[in-house]
């Protein structure tokens, strides 16, 4: 059976595009990085520790293997941490991309590479963005990203890279140092009154085009195997909505009350307005939608942080 490579895969959206793959991929393995993360548990997956920095580890694990197919989840995903973080950002994102495609390059391995991107390598606008609009990145994060993306338009070979421009996504097991978690998180922990009722705000007025995480992958799936080399797809909703009207929504799940306070801390240096993709290309070619609703996403994210006792205080 030919291998399926998932990198990154004790991470947000690594874990979840195991628990998709799983079900139909009967040779799956996993990188996560050495002394990281604890593996996020999936039946019939074998889990490796490799070191995407260490460019003989990667060279060795890629010639065993010989993976067919490779999603290459890991990286560095923080926009605002990217800042404080440059350095190790571009090494993550970047460096580690090119590793990983020369050693399938050297194996002589025909495969088949889907590399998550950003919509944040998009130039900032008032509208929603198609693959044709003007990649202009604005931080490290996004430069990283668009950097994999070129590195990927190198020949390799029989390497075939897929690029899936991912939009915001959200949901169960996602680090609460995003938005979203991090206020549901915050949420469950008032509840178990371990805080006071009050949540620390930065800027809630500007709009995001929200996926579920789930959605997201099956996106992934979808265009590693079907979609064109080098041909970049939106994965997005295709609507926006304001991180305000997000927190309305997870406040009224709320099992007490809670108000909001402005934190001048949290605001991030160069967010953008308005973040919203057109995903029609991704439907038009490759059939996909995305079908979990909002409100559902939501639930889904509170009651996980509802039943995770992390004990902080």
């Amino acid at each position: 059976m030919p291998t399926t490579l998932v990198t990154g895969a004790a991470g947000f959206a690594g874990g979840h595009l195991l628990d998709l793959l799983s079900a139909d991929t009967p040779d799956l393995v996993a990188w996560s990085r050495p002394g990281g993360a604890r593996p996020h548990t999936v039946a019939g997956t074998t889990w490796e520790a490799i070191d995407l920095l260490d460019r003989d580890a990667v060279r060795r694990g890629v010639a065993r293997l010989r993976p067919a197919v490779v999603y290459h989840c890991a990286g560095a995903a923080h926009v605002g941490r990217s800042w404080d973080r440059t350095e190790s950002t571009l090494a993550t994102n970047v460096r580690a991309t090119h590793y990983l495609l020369d050693a399938l390059s050297r194996a002589q391995v025909e495969s088949r590479v889907l590399i998550p991107s950003s919509a944040l390598v998009y130039a900032s606008a008032d509208r929603a963005l198609t693959e044709e609009d003007p990649l202009i990145p604005s931080s490290p994060y996004a430069l990283s990203k668009l950097a994999q993306e070129q590195l990927g338009c190198r020949p390799y070979g029989g390497v075939h890279v897929l690029i899936a421009r991912a939009f915001n996504h959200f949901g169960p097991r996602q680090d609460p140092m995003f938005v979203a978690s991090g206020f549901a998180r915050r949420i469950a922990d008032i509840e178990r009154g371990r805080w006071a009722p009050e949540i620390a705000v930065g800027n809630l007025e500007a709009r995001r085009d929200l996926a579920d995480v789930r959605d997201t992958v099956r996106a992934y799936r979808l265009i590693a195997r079907h979609g064109k080399a080098g041909r970049p797809y939106n994965v997005c909703s295709g609507r926006a909505i304001a991180i305000r009207d997000l927190l309305d929504m997870l406040i009224a799940r709320a099992r007490v009350p809670m108000t909001v306070k402005p934190d001048p801390a949290r605001y991030r240096p160069n967010d953008v307005p308005l973040l919203l993709g057109d995903p029609q290309r991704l439907h038009d070619e490759l059939g996909w939608t995305p079908r979990i609703p909002l409100e559902k996403t939501i639930d889904d994210l509170l009651e996980y942080w509802r039943g995770t006792d992390n004990g902080e205080r």
